[in-house]
């Protein structure tokens, strides 16, 4: 026998009802005065919408609304903490964390290479970038276009570090790193509490920088890889490196200078490179005493050296994942920092010093130029071609391994083999 149905008694009945009508009288309330608020404040600011990135800029003006300034190398930019500090108070969401974040700079020219397969060289050496960037959580910006008309080839990186610096204000660092330059250890992230005290971090040696003064070489430093600090002070270091360039009415007397102070330069006009090394040693105090030149790990290396090691090194990372289950546990791409913080102490317990069998971080093509073709002469045949697929695939493996695959031949890109479970076990 079905049951009764029961139902409310009226003062129940009663309570719902008025319950149900304050709540819709309340939602009606909120209909309308939504609309109100909006006009009478049509960019509204409330609540988390302040920790929200995507938030427009507040209604008082900030340097963007000021029409002399400029991102451009000709003109000189003042009070540039002031306005960078005061713009990073009005966005709490990305002051948050901005003393560690990183914009990323590489960049080609505009027109298609000469060289057959420069532009898959190209495109293989952004797409490392891009994955070293991906891994890293760092934002990437990759340039073809020529910033300034007189600054090309190797200067017209100048315009772009100084334009980023501007358009970039939640960034502490800009990191430059020429296009022929590859992430070849995708692990390692850049020891940032080092470089606390300094505004420049570039691959050198300090003896060869600020000593041996009448026997200097413009191979002290390697200015296709630097780090800089977004700051005053890095603005006015580029504004006087940059006039060093071919902007300057003084291009060709500056060439005169840098030839007669490096002895080995091996082209008259002036380069980035060695004008750097100028400023440095000429005025230490001021720019030199800011400058880290970092030898202790391959910030950048030179390719030549590097690529003999990366067999040896893989073999070697394989013996410590063989003897270490948690660092060849499967993970997610996402984990990757947290995974090769543990596996530093494993490198440190093996040996694996700075310089020493470790991943190089860096392996920088100089001399290649991958677009034109027109590499050193030193270099015979295809080997620069070969040497760059093999430091790319050696990248990519590490890569990859996340994805469930490896590439189990460096100079064959398009064959890759899945990795069993528990490799290498």
């Amino acid at each position: 026998m079905a049951p009764k149905p029961t139902f409310p008694n009226k003062a129940c009945a009663s309570l719902s009802y008025a319950s149900l009508f304050l709540v819709g009288s309340l939602l009606l309330l909120l209909l309308l005065l939504c609309p109100f608020r909006s006009f009478l404040n049509p960019n509204p600011y409330f609540g988390s919408n302040l920790t929200e990135p995507n938030v427009p800029d507040p209604p008082d003006p900030n340097f963007y609304d000021d029409p002399e300034l400029t991102y451009s190398v000709d003109k000189t930019v003042k009070n540039w903490d002031e306005k960078r500090s005061h713009w990073l108070k009005r966005h709490p969401s990305l002051a948050a964390g901005s003393r560690n974040r990183i914009l990323v700079i590489t960049g080609s020219q505009a027109s298609p290479c000469k060289n057959p397969i420069g532009d898959h060289l190209l495109l293989r050496l952004f797409k490392n970038k891009l994955d070293y960037c991906r891994i890293h959580g760092y934002d990437l910006f990759y340039n073809n276009a020529y910033l300034h008309p007189k600054m090309n080839s190797y200067w017209a990186k100048l315009p772009v570090v100084r334009a980023a610096m501007i358009a970039h204000p939640e960034a502490e660092w800009i990191w430059w790193v020429d296009s022929d330059a590859v992430f070849t250890d995708m692990e390692f992230k850049l020891p940032l509490d080092r470089y606390k005290a300094h505004n420049l971090v570039v691959h050198g040696w300090p003896n060869m920088v600020y000593e041996d003064k009448d026997n200097k070489s413009w191979t002290g430093l390697n200015a296709g890889v630097f780090l800089i600090r977004n700051c005053q002070w890095a603005m006015d270091l580029i504004d006087i490196w940059a006039s060093m360039g071919p902007k300057s009415p003084n291009y060709e007397k500056w060439g005169h200078v840098l030839q007669m102070t490096f002895k080995d330069k091996p082209f008259p006009l002036p380069d980035d490179q060695s004008s750097l090394i100028y400023l440095l040693f000429t005025n230490k105090p001021k720019w030199g005493d800011k400058t880290y030149l970092e030898s202790e790990y391959y910030f950048q290396g030179y390719w030549i050296g590097l690529v003999k090691m990366y067999d040896n090194i893989a073999k070697r990372y394989t013996k410590i994942d063989i003897h270490t289950p948690i660092l060849r546990r499967r993970h997610a791409e996402k984990l990757s920092e947290y995974y090769a913080a543990l596996r530093e102490p494993y490198l440190e317990n093996a040996g694996y010093e700075s310089g020493n069998g470790k991943r190089p971080f860096v392996t920088h093509f100089t001399g290649c130029q991958p677009c034109n073709g027109e590499h050193n002469p030193l270099y015979a045949g295809d080997m620069c071609w070969n040497e760059i697929q093999r430091a790319l695939n050696f990248a990519d493996n590490q890569v990859l391994r996340k994805y469930g695959f490896v590439h189990p031949d460096l100079l064959n890109p398009s064959l890759v083999a899945p990795l069993p479970f528990d490799y290498p076990a």
